[in-house]
């Protein structure tokens, strides 16, 4: 079973970049679709961007297309997300998601993104 932890949240102010990564305990990481969702107070999580297991194919949010980047070190057994252009709306926990026959989760880190 992997076990993924995020890190990288906090508080930042609009207009800002943030990174965030997702280390992976699991020698099989570089088999894993990975993903990186989001969820506001009082809203659905939802998919922020998601990259295949060889990183050569890579999807976005609507809302996040041109700001924000998913990338991946096999070798690291690491996936990140840039985020650009940071905006109050992108406040969320921050989850990073890994599917492999099962699907695993992170705990979560927060961004603030102040105005």
């Amino acid at each position: 079973q992997v076990q993924l932890v995020e890190s990288g949240g906090g508080l930042v102010q609009a207009g800002g970049s943030l990174t965030l990564s997702c280390a992976a305990s699991d020698r099989t990481f570089s088999s894993y679709t990975m993903s990186w969702y989001r969820q506001a107070p009082g809203k659905e999580r939802e998919l922020v961007a998601q990259i295949n297991s060889i990183g050569s194919n890579t999807n976005y949010a609507d809302s996040v297309k041109g700001r924000f980047t998913i990338s991946r070190d096999n070798a690291k057994n690491t996936a990140y997300l840039q985020m650009n252009s940071l905006k109050p709306d992108d406040t969320a926990v921050y989850y990073c998601r890994a599917v492999l026959f099962r699907i695993y989760w992170g705990q979560g880190t927060q961004v603030t993104v102040s105005s």
